[in-house]
């Protein structure tokens, strides 16, 4: 019979104490937390790119009279109370992701830290979502919302990168120069993405068909200025890739600097094609999708360019002996257990 008090005042240690999982199932939970952040920041450009920004028109109900999308919303208020319902989901994703860190043997407290994080931003987040349909969509909430969304995708990536490596110290697997020269590449990326939210904040896709203000910027200039960062970052790829072999570095770091020169190269064309035809909805849901696959990609090649050993592995279902109630756990320590 389970103990009630104990379950109800700590779940998740509950729960660890008694179930070990295993390498496998720690690597799929963090990932779907990472896929389904992905989603969640594709389907809220799908909310903007459709105009169903204000299908439901107020937070945290659907409208006044009701909590959920009703068929005189019409299509807008499904799309953007679905896109609130996806909230839940990810939400279940981080939980899991939360309970298999917590429940690894040996405990990994950066990990679990890791984890927790991803519930604080979905919940700030949801918060700022609000807000945003608060103040009819005020470009400078909207671009506070993707930015927060980075976020967490940045949390479930590294959170993903380290449940499939070990907790030792970090051993550097290239030399300083490449790692601060990669470091700047992420850098440039960041800029790149702020940058990108201002396109979006001046340009003509508002979410809504009312009258949305827009941010006061030149909106072709400001994209010009997206598109020579990204042609820096492009440079900056190449040169860490080019220095990566001129060095025979492992096969690690020269791999994803691959993978993130392709993904960068497959951005700018669809960058330059959707600038050229007058941005066209879903070559912008492609680019935006594109945006956070680059930055998954600096990210693996950040983590990528030192290791941490394997992941620490034990027997899946093994659980450390819970000591009776007539063998306190001191006496238990001291009798060797």
């Amino acid at each position: 019979m389970p103990n009630l008090l104990e379950v109800v005042r700590n779940p998740i240690a509950y729960i660890a104490a008694r179930w070990t999982p295993t390498q496998r199932t720690l690597q799929r939970a963090s990932f779907t937390a990472l896929a389904v952040s992905v989603l969640i920041v594709v389907t809220g450009g799908a909310v903007r790119l459709t105009g169903s920004g204000l299908g439901c028109e107020t937070w945290p109900k659907c409208s006044s009279e009701s909590l959920v999308a009703t068929s005189e919303m019409g299509i807008h208020g499904a799309i953007e109370f679905g896109n609130r319902m996806l909230t839940w989901v990810l939400s279940a994703a981080v939980g899991w992701t939360i309970v298999t860190a917590r429940a690894a043997k040996p405990r990994r407290r950066g990990l679990t830290r890791l984890a927790w994080s991803q519930f604080w931003l979905v919940m700030a987040n949801g918060v700022i979502g609000g807000v945003t349909v608060l103040t009819e969509l005020n470009p400078y909430t909207v671009a506070g919302h993707f930015l927060l969304a980075s976020a967490l995708l940045t949390v479930t990536t590294l959170t993903w990168l380290r449940a499939r490596e070990g907790d030792e110290g970090p051993r550097p697997l290239v030399g300083t120069p490449i790692k601060r020269l990669a470091w700047v590449l992420a850098g440039f990326t960041v800029a790149l993405l702020v940058v990108g939210t201002t396109v979006t904040g001046s340009g003509p896709h508002a979410g809504d068909s009312s009258d949305v203000p827009r941010m006061p910027i030149d909106w072709e200039s400001v994209a010009q200025l997206h598109s020579a960062l990204a042609w820096v970052v492009v440079a900056l790829g190449l040169v860490v890739w080019l220095l990566l072999r001129l060095v025979d570095a492992p096969a690690g770091p020269r791999a994803r600097t691959r993978e993130l020169l392709l993904v960068f190269v497959a951005q700018g064309v669809i960058g330059y094609v959707q600038y050229f035809t007058d941005l066209p909805e879903v070559l912008v849901a492609l680019h935006l999708l594109g945006s956070t696959l680059a930055w998954v990609a600096v990210l693996r090649l950040l983590l990528s360019v030192r290791e941490r050993g394997l992941p620490p592995v034990r027997e899946a279902g093994a659980r450390p002996a819970v000591p009776g109630p007539a063998e306190p756990e001191s006496e238990a320590v001291a009798a060797g257990r």
